[in-house]
């Protein structure tokens, strides 16, 4: 049987499993930014839709900083960080591992 070891736990890969998606930009083209409000991640929001993807059956979610759609702007580390960093500090307390899809080895 394999395990993928994630920090201090490790994930039993027996069977397939489910990855939710949190994108954290204003122009996600998968969700049209409704995870991202005035200038900052919508932090009550993103704890509410990732809550219902680990009862749907998530074992991870993978949270996005920089939109990748055709023509998205290219952002700095910095401003990936300050996307991304809050909304894994608010994640973190879940039942759930956690993937940053970064664009930015410093983020």
């Amino acid at each position: 049987m394999y395990s993928l070891r994630c920090g201090e736990t490790s994930v039993i890969l027996d069977e397939p499993k489910i990855m939710g998606i949190i994108n954290v930009t204003p122009d996600s083209f998968f969700d049209g930014g409704k995870y991202y409000s005035h200038s900052a991640p919508c932090l009550e929001r993103i704890e509410i839709a990732a809550q219902a993807m680990i009862e749907s059956g998530a074992t991870f979610l993978d949270i996005g900083g920089s939109s990748s759609r055709p023509g998205a702007s290219f952002i700095s580390a910095s401003e990936e960080i300050e996307r991304v960093l809050p909304v894994v500090e608010c994640l973190a307390k879940l039942p759930v591992t956690l993937s940053v899809d970064t664009f930015h080895a410093d983020t």
